[in-house]
């Protein structure tokens, strides 16, 4: 997989230093001078990781990570803040933000590459790849497969998406909104009762087992993912 990172850095010299190294790395790369483009940037196109310079023009890296967390769309994307702020408590409070890791500057372009990857392999490692399991309805996410007791259930891609989706954030309700634009993406433009379609779809390849009711309609709010009544 091609991860793509934005770079949220004001200094051109060390914005060029960090694409670079990304490039070389295989890394995809966006760039963002500000706090306001970067959210741009964002809102346009959810990047796997965010670098965040401690010091912008607009505003500190530190309420932009706050902002980033707090937004239930943006807050899983992890953050690694690029600050030459080296104290402990500066560090402390990076992290405090909800930064996922603190690099110092100067730092070598090799040292910034292999932190990426760490904190990636931890936010995308053996927790997206698990298994997951509801009243004996499974989904494999790596086998791409939903099986009960065995025995395969047939459903389409955004079917498949929709419903790992929902089994990651159980006891919830989402509008169709936020359904669109956390399974189908924000830069992808389709109506709002395309959703209501694939629940149906999505309720049918269930039904066989009765697993369907786990889909419920949340009267005037959206759908929601529960095993109660």
């Amino acid at each position: 997989m091609n991860f793509r990172v934005l770079i949220v850095e004001d200094e051109p010299a060390i914005r060029e230093m960090v694409a670079f190294a990304l490039e070389r790395a295989g890394f995809q790369y966006r760039e963002a001078e500000t706090a306001g483009a970067a959210q741009v940037a964002i809102a346009d196109e959810q990047p796997d990781l965010i670098l965040l310079d401690w010091m912008l023009p607009d505003m500190t890296g530190i309420d932009l990570a706050r902002r980033i967390k707090k937004d239930e769309l943006s807050a899983a994307i992890p953050v690694i803040m690029l600050t030459a702020r080296g104290e402990e408590e500066d560090k402390i409070r990076g992290l405090d933000a909800g930064a996922d890791d603190y690099v110092t500057k100067p730092f070598s372009p090799r040292e910034l590459v292999a932190r990426i990857k760490a904190v990636l392999r931890r936010s995308r490692g053996e927790e997206a790849d698990q298994i997951l399991e509801v009243e004996g309805l499974m989904l494999d996410p790596v086998g791409h497969r939903v099986s009960v007791g065995g025995e395969a259930l047939e459903m389409g891609p955004t079917e498949f998406r929709l419903l790992h989706f929902f089994m990651t954030h159980p006891e919830r309700v989402f509008s169709r909104s936020r359904l669109l634009d956390s399974v189908w993406g924000r830069n992808v433009y389709v109506e709002e009762r395309t959703v209501d379609v694939h629940i149906r779809r999505l309720r049918k390849a269930l039904s066989a087992h009765g697993h369907d009711r786990l889909i419920q309609t949340v009267r005037g709010a959206g759908y929601r993912f529960s095993t109660q009544v």
